[in-house]
């Protein structure tokens, strides 16, 4: 392990069908906890979820689709940032202690990599997590292989984001993971058919993720929440990246226009986009078997995965030859990507 200046505490904990380990590691900006699973020999993989959410209720379903499981775990060895108090089992931080910049979050990534002597990495986050790793990657771009980015936030918050934020904040601050905070994150995270209605019940994916939001310590939230509320626009940072991109995003995502409007300020030589449909912004957990061929061919242009054929799962709801012909291409594979709209075709 590289040394970061600071001290860590490491605790083994059987997550799922693999093993991981967390580790709890002091940074210059505060404590941060890391869930490892994998080969620390492979190329590693940086993961940083949405607010509320850590790597158990951000990235289960995509790491429980066998296919993407497959894909992942057989080139990286996976390190799942959570954001401050996030983490399982986290106790209430200190009323005491400053609330973190997104510039400190990004920095405390930095000193991650340094903790465990990691050299470039790719990114994977979510929503407010891609953000944060999205300015980690303009302000180190020497550590950034690529980034895999799923609803992401790149642009001061909306008015409307700006007002819900604040509602959720007020609300947590006096009542605590009430019923509305939960409705406002879960509106946040999925689309309309996950969420269910009058007619439809909620699915098991909602349950479960209020059951979650329940264990939250809130005011760890609330501080993630005036974090990410209090962003800068990264619109000039993005000309400078020098890494691949890979956008997805759900047509009913709160940030769907945000997402499509960030491909338009990247290199179109260097990044891509895929919608997908029927589909809210946690793509992860709501649709990850759309995920999988796209990420399969993004990460083919890095020599790190490659299909011995071209085949369409029965698990994968996205059919690679709905995918710009120009993408495929040896060129794109081995020196750059195109930028694409696909959308997941639920009938297949």
């Amino acid at each position: 392990m590289g040394d970061s200046g600071g001290s860590a505490v490491s605790v083994d904990i059987e997550r799922i069908s693999f093993g991981g380990k967390e580790h709890h590691i002091q940074t210059k900006h505060g404590p941060v906890s890391v869930a490892v699973y994998g080969d620390h020999d492979k190329h590693a993989l940086i993961t940083y979820p949405d607010i509320a959410l850590n790597h158990m209720s951000c990235f289960q379903g995509l790491l429980f689709c066998p296919e993407a499981a497959s894909l992942l775990l057989h080139n990286f060895c996976i390190y799942h940032i959570s954001p401050p108090g996030h983490e399982l089992g986290a106790t209430p931080i200190s009323p005491s202690s400053p609330v973190q910049s997104v510039d400190e979050l990004a920095d405390q990534v930095a000193e991650v990599l340094d903790f465990f002597g990691l050299g470039s990495v790719m990114c994977l986050g979510v929503s407010a997590g891609a953000y944060i790793l999205t300015l980690f990657a303009t302000k180190y771009r020497e550590r950034v292989l690529g980034l895999i980015l799923v609803s992401p936030l790149y642009k001061t918050p909306s008015w409307t984001e700006w007002f819900y934020n604040k509602l959720m904040s007020n609300l947590l601050y006096y009542y605590g993971m009430c019923d509305m905070v939960k409705d406002c994150l879960l509106q946040r995270y999925f689309g309309k058919r996950v969420r269910g209605g009058s007619v439809v019940p909620e699915s098991d994916i909602m349950q479960a993720c209020r059951s979650f939001l329940d264990q939250r310590q809130s005011m760890n939230i609330w501080r993630f929440i005036q974090t990410i509320n209090q962003r800068h626009d990264l619109t000039e940072s993005l000309k400078q990246l020098q890494c691949r991109t890979l956008i997805f995003v759900g047509e009913n995502s709160q940030f769907h226009t945000e997402a499509v409007h960030m491909t338009t300020k990247l290199d179109k030589r260097y990044s891509a986009l895929v919608e997908v449909q029927a589909c809210g912004s946690v793509v992860t957990e709501e649709q990850p078997h759309a995920m999988l061929i796209p990420m399969e061919y993004f990460l083919m242009g890095y020599g790190l995965f490659r299909p011995s054929h071209v085949s369409s799962s029965p698990r994968s709801p996205l059919n690679p030859f709905c995918i710009s012909p120009d993408l495929l291409s040896p060129e794109s594979m081995g020196v750059k990507l195109k930028p694409i709209k696909t959308r997941a075709n639920l009938g297949v």
